[in-house]
């Protein structure tokens, strides 16, 4: 008997039809969606590869380097009309393209990383923001205020000036319109990539009145000026800061914003950066 009910009992436990044949098997948990290793967005994506691409010019023989360099670097006096028997490689055509070209060229691996490093944060948010046409005509917009800038303090200077720093410097101060808004990137809380590039933004007036953005503004024009005044380079022989330029193409991203903004502008009682985020913190 004692056998019979051992025997039972397994054939029973084998015979359950919960344990064989489950009438709601399990399924397994989805998985956890991935991070991607690379979030930057297609626009700021190109960017930085045409700038790479470019930057192969150094392959070429010298003497066609320098030409590359003349022919698309910003030279102050190329627009001198006091100008005798020098001529550049362009022509009349220069005097216009190189308002926009010489922020693509750049003197050296350093140059470029010190620039790219700042678009990734600023660029990417302004990006994500404008979508390609914009962010690169904005890009365009502020590189020609950078010139113009270069131009009006270097009437005379023959050296090229080249690299994308007065358009990083017009991403920097666009952003610095949205970057401290609740819920944007550099905000206590904030929502994924692109929610946070995407709050509403705050009108000119009230950013200057923002404390963290006067803040970033004295810093920013602080080491600026500290450049200027010590001739600090960026790793390149004979080459020094053209901050000048980076104040125009600053001043240019900070005023011009809202013309690219797509955007709808926050209202007057929008939390802004002094605002209670929800852990609490001012």
């Amino acid at each position: 008997m004692k056998a019979a009910y051992l025997g039972c009992t397994a054939a029973c436990e084998v015979a359950d039809p919960l344990d064989s044949h489950p009438e709601f098997p399990l399924e397994p948990p989805p998985e956890a969606p991935r991070e991607p290793i690379l979030t930057l967005p297609p626009a700021l994506t190109a960017y930085i590869l045409l700038i790479a691409v470019i930057h192969l010019r150094v392959l070429l023989p010298p003497e066609m380097e320098n030409w590359t360099i003349d022919a698309f670097g910003f030279i102050p006096k190329r627009y001198d009309s006091t100008l005798l028997d020098i001529t550049f490689p362009g022509g009349d055509g220069a005097k216009v393209w190189t308002f926009v070209t010489y922020s693509l060229l750049h003197a050296n691996l350093t140059h470029i990383g010190f620039n790219v490093l700042w678009l990734l944060p600023f660029g990417s948010a302004l990006a994500r923001r404008f979508g390609a046409v914009r962010f690169f005509v904005f890009m365009a917009v502020t590189a020609a205020a950078g010139a113009l800038a270069h131009l009006l303090t270097h009437e005379h200077a023959i050296a090229p000036m080249i690299g994308a720093s007065a358009s990083v410097s017009g991403t920097m101060a666009a952003a610095m319109r949205f970057a401290f808004v609740k819920g944007s990137f550099l905000s206590f809380s904030r929502g994924d990539a692109d929610a946070a590039a995407k709050v509403p933004a705050l009108s000119l007036w009230r950013a200057l009145r923002n404390g963290r953005v006067l803040a970033f503004l004295a810093i920013w024009f602080g080491v600026n000026i500290l450049f200027g005044a010590t001739s600090l380079s960026l790793g390149a022989e004979d080459a020094s800061v053209a901050w000048q330029a980076h104040i125009g193409g600053f001043l240019a991203g900070l005023l011009l914003f809202s013309l690219f903004d797509p955007i709808p502008r926050a209202r007057d009682d929008a939390a802004d950066a002094s605002s209670l985020d929800q852990s609490g913190r001012v």
